[in-house]
């Protein structure tokens, strides 16, 4: 994609109708953006609901503006020529570094495009749609592959919500062969899809072609599915003559506990603005390891391995026991704490 095809898809995105700056309707306010700049998507939203704004790199070059159409002409000049027009408030990358949708505190892109730079800066935009709170798994094992299968999709013109589908037909897959015992076969279909879980985001993201209906999509598949998946993996226990011990306390508690760790979260969200996650350093770390899908198909995994899917299952409702309680403290810790105190460490 071309720095200019990147700039119209976010100008169609943030609501901003695409045009050429040697025609601007009188009575109007103008975004003008140099075309061989690539810019973060967060910048031009924001440049957008900012009239009388100038963007300006680290260095003090003006690089983007949001100017009265009488004033475009001028504006424009001065943005070719590295200037910021007179009289705007600037606006830098480094204020808007909290991303809390992505849970991280990062300077977005901002680059001039050259022929020996568009390596790096696709690795510094793929990185940029990374979350920064995550699993472990999506955080540290899936960022190279994905980045090489997110390129290839996009080279493909495969679009995110080919990708989501292609997951939910692995997770349709992947729970069969867990109910009838083929755990080996089920774990392998079963990681393809949180990977393939990770490359719809990103794809999206970097293209700039995500949707509601794809958000929809890939959230609500994401939210469904893993109690599915371990109702699944304890029938096929039986089927295999290894059930977990205390099997219907076990399921019990793994499938309480999966419902209950996601009514704290939303709660948290409902009185707080963000992610719980997100609240301290501590927080942050927890969700590496919290018993949501991929730290439990680690612990499934290994259990496998050895021979033991029972106890691998016993282990997943031991270990989501312990979370759902970790989940209610910070929760409650929250609530104890006096009112507007309770900010993202990301935004200090």
């Amino acid at each position: 994609m071309t720095a200019r095809e990147r700039l119209r898809r976010m100008y169609v995105r943030a609501g901003v109708e695409v045009g050429e700056v040697d025609y601007v309707p009188p009575g109007r306010t103008v975004v003008l953006t140099l075309g061989d700049w690539v810019y973060d998507e967060s910048l031009i939203g924001t440049l957008a609901q900012r009239p009388g704004s100038v963007l300006v790199c680290d260095d003090g070059r003006a690089v983007a503006a949001h100017v009265a159409s009488e004033d475009a002409e001028a504006a424009a000049a001065d943005l070719l020529a590295g200037r910021a027009p007179e009289g705007l408030a600037q606006l830098s990358p480094a204020e808007l570094a909290y991303n809390e949708a992505l849970r991280k505190r990062e300077a977005p892109v901002l680059a001039r495009l050259t022929a020996d730079n568009v390596r790096e800066i696709e690795a510094r935009t793929f990185a940029g749609s990374y979350k920064g709170v995550t699993d472990v798994v999506t955080k540290y094992v899936w960022p190279v592959p994905a980045r090489i299968v997110t390129r290839w999709c996009a080279q493909a013109k495969l679009t995110p919500n080919m990708v989501t589908f292609a997951g939910f037909v692995l997770v349709l897959v992947a729970f069969w062969l867990f109910w009838i015992g083929e755990f080996g076969w089920g774990l392998v279909a079963g990681w393809i899809m949180t990977f393939l879980d990770t490359v719809d985001g990103k794809l999206a993201r970097t293209t700039m072609t995500s949707s509601k209906w794809g958000n929809v999509f890939d959230h609500g598949i994401d939210l469904i599915h893993p109690p599915f998946w371990w109702w699944a993996w304890y029938v096929g226990c039986f089927k295999v003559g290894l059930p977990p011990p205390y099997p219907e306390l076990t399921l019990g508690v793994i499938l309480a506990g999966y419902v209950l760790q996601r009514v704290e979260e939303g709660v948290f969200m409902r009185l707080f603005g963000f992610h719980v996650h997100s609240w301290r350093r501590f927080d942050s770390f927890f969700r590496l390891i919290t018993a949501r899908r991929n730290p439990n198909m680690i612990v499934l995994t290994l259990a496998w391995l050895v021979g033991q899917p029972g106890v691998g299952l016993f282990l997943v409702g031991l270990w989501t026991a312990v979370c759902l309680v970790v989940h209610l403290v910070q929760v409650l810790q929250a609530m104890a704490m006096p009112k507007g105190q309770v900010v993202s460490w990301f935004s200090r």
